[in-house]
């Protein structure tokens, strides 16, 4: 890897599995915070950019406050779909390529089957819908890009599904978690790895990357306290009984045969990927 990346919304989840890695392998990056870069500045995107000139920008900057995106819509948008929009801008002016990460919630959960690519996205909330506009954006500006659709992302720190499940098994006597949604729980470890060959194989385009395999909310949560051994009653419940602002797909299953085609490679079924937390 020669080439020279930045990172944005490097104190995230993701940007942080990033620079894990290329810190371990000597990968010559930049990775810069909101704080640092605002994304929604065209003014200040066109000027980092010029001054840093990468050969990919990673966009790991995200409005991912489902609930919340319901009463401020226009921070969504400004994040999720303006900032990739002043990425894209500034990418093809310097020649860069810009990888981006959008989510299984642009599907609406009337499929049979797992989403392809082919699918066509049907966003029902705010966040979803800002997830989406990005996409189309991008895409529109900008040909060397690569779209990652991903879900139930988890990794480490505290911006995911599973370090929440663990403050409410210290707090409560029991919990409770929807048996009627269902996903594909996906690795930081596993979207950096796929990122990293796709850029290197030169792809571009959309793809799905998730892990294999599907699961509920309720069965994830059971397989990761199995594995650390946190003996806590976890009681199935239902999407709606948890009345939150936000509507979610109870089912947005993405298929990544495509991605796993490209690259000619096995994606590691998510009960397995899961054991690397532990």
């Amino acid at each position: 890897m020669k080439l020279k990346f930045l990172i944005t919304g490097a104190k995230g989840q993701l940007a942080t599995e990033f620079i894990k890695y290329f810190q371990e392998n000597s990968v010559d990056y930049v990775a810069l915070s909101k704080e640092e870069l605002n994304i929604s500045d065209l003014d200040a995107v066109y000027e980092v950019l010029r001054n840093i000139r990468p050969g990919v920008v990673i966009n790991c900057a995200a409005y991912n406050l489902v609930d919340k995106a319901e009463k401020e819509p226009e921070k969504a948008y400004l994040t999720n779909a303006i900032g990739p929009n002043n990425l894209a801008i500034a990418s093809k002016e310097i020649g860069a390529k810009l990888v981006h990460y959008s989510t299984d919630y642009v599907f609406d959960g009337t499929k049979e089957g797992p989403y392809t690519e082919e699918d066509f996205p049907n966003p029902l909330s705010e966040y979803a819908k800002s997830k989406y506009l990005g996409e189309v954006l991008l895409s529109k500006v900008l040909d060397n890009y690569l779209i990652f659709r991903t879900s139930w992302v988890y990794g480490e720190g505290k911006q995911n599904f599973l370090y929440k499940l663990e403050q409410w098994a210290k707090e409560r006597e029991f919990v409770k978690v929807a048996v009627d949604e269902f996903s594909v729980p996906t690795s930081t470890r596993t979207i950096v790895e796929i990122t990293l060959k796709a850029i290197q194989k030169g792809l571009t385009g959309l793809y799905h990357l998730v892990n294999s395999g599907y699961a509920s909310r309720y069965e994830w949560a059971k397989e990761y306290f199995r594995l650390k051994g946190i003996k806590k009653l976890i009681l199935p419940a239902y999407q709606e009984d948890f009345n939150l602002p936000a509507k979610r797909p109870k089912w947005s299953v993405m298929s990544n045969e495509k991605i796993s085609r490209e690259l000619n490679i096995e994606i590691k079924d998510w009960r397995e990927e899961l054991k690397n937390l532990v």
